[in-house]
């Protein structure tokens, strides 16, 4: 009998959850309401205290994050090349512009070494993305950003559970956007957040998650800003309660398997592993990147071989600039060497909190057949 298919992301629900969304079901309050509230509540609490409010995706709360910084039409956003469309794709619905800085190729982050030659007169942020989970220099992201005079929103959908020196993620900074969608380490099924500096801006979040309404007394209503329809449902909240409670487990079970790959991924074959962080990164996901110039077969037969073998793979990400909608707005092959190579060859492997150390070694024993024989 074949073995059961592993996917690459998988979310670990457990049934006393189940049972409290079937209560919320049956209260009849099933849209934004107590759960929600008691949502930002505990999110709050994780973060140190900051004020955070709920969303209906990671991409909304980047939305959200670059409308409370004052970026707008005529602005530009410096950010990476290398993370899903999302990102680039808030900056341009406020009505900015991404500027694109090259990754460092070991911890695939955006290069803060060269940040600082991107910043020009119309810069009015900087967005940083914690691929798979590992955060960026934070003390050197904010110094770039205090000495240029910029806001920063950090793009920190992979990176719950995940600290700096430390601190974690959320509870220090500007504003920072976590995402809850199905495929991270901890889920509302769709939904996000945004943690922000202070009451006055958690203020001005609420009005611009739900149609810029400001309501007062029993009848009173106002809009006095343009806003949008993105907050979290009661179902969504009941689901992140649960799944709030077990992130400490949840996160320790990851860097368990984490460090189970390395031990048992053959380094021989030619593939980057990634950053060997077991204290700050949450192991959101767990990459390499293929060494293409060594192999008879893409990244795509891989995957497919790999899926005949019962395990689901990912590609996460290929480079933003060199998708259509980002060619016509000027960007073009070669422009970041480092990124377009490893979205080139990156490949996500199945890590999550269901799995077991005998599926990792699955893993790494299919993937190593199916390299050494497409060596050249």
């Amino acid at each position: 009998m074949s073995a059961e298919f592993l996917p690459f992301a998988r979310p670990v629900i457990d049934e006393e959850t189940i049972a409290g969304v079937a209560a919320v079901l049956r209260s009849g309050w099933i849209t934004s309401g107590p759960q929600v509230q008691r949502f930002e509540a505990a999110l709050s609490a994780y973060c140190g205290g900051r004020p955070v409010r709920t969303l209906n995706s990671g991409t909304a709360a980047l939305v959200l994050g670059l409308r409370l910084a004052g970026v707008g039409p005529g602005d530009e956003v410096v950010t990476t090349p290398l993370s899903w469309a999302a990102t680039a794709n808030a900056i341009l619905e406020v009505g900015a512009r991404p500027v694109f800085v090259d990754v460092d190729p070991r911890t695939r982050n955006i290069d803060l070494d060269r940040v600082s030659a991107s910043i020009a007169p119309r810069t009015r942020a900087v967005m940083p993305v914690y691929l798979a989970g590992l955060p960026v220099d934070l003390d050197r992201l904010y110094g770039l950003a205090s000495q240029a005079g910029l806001r920063v929103v950090e793009d920190a959908a992979q990176a719950f559970g995940a600290s700096w020196r430390g601190t974690r993620v959320g509870a220090r900074g500007d504003l920072v956007a976590f995402s809850f969608h199905a495929n991270k380490n901890i889920t509302t099924a769709e939904g996000g957040c945004l943690v922000v500096p202070d009451d006055a801006t958690a203020r001005r979040a609420e009005k611009l998650r739900l149609q810029g309404v400001t309501r007062s007394g029993e009848d009173g209503m106002d809009v006095d800003l343009v806003g949008y329809k993105f907050n979290l449902t009661d179902v969504a909240a009941r689901i992140g309660l649960g799944q709030l409670a077990r992130l400490d487990e949840f996160t320790a079970r990851r860097r368990e398997l984490a460090r189970h790959y390395f031990a048992h991924f053959d380094e021989r074959l030619g593939c980057e592993l990634p950053v060997a962080d077991f204290e700050q990164s949450n192991w959101h996901m767990f990459q390499i990147v293929l060494p293409l110039e060594r192999l008879r077969i893409g990244r795509g037969e891989f995957m497919a071989r790999m899926r005949a073998a019962g395990i689901g793979t990912g590609v996460h990400y290929p480079a933003i600039h060199l998708f259509t909608l980002y060619r016509g707005l000027g960007w073009k092959e070669g422009d970041f060497p480092n990124a377009e190579r490893i979205g080139r060859g990156i490949v996500t492997l199945p890590l999550h909190a269901a799995m077991e150390r005998a599926d990792v070694e699955r893993v790494c024993a299919a993937a190593a057949g199916i390299l050494r024989e497409a060596l050249r």
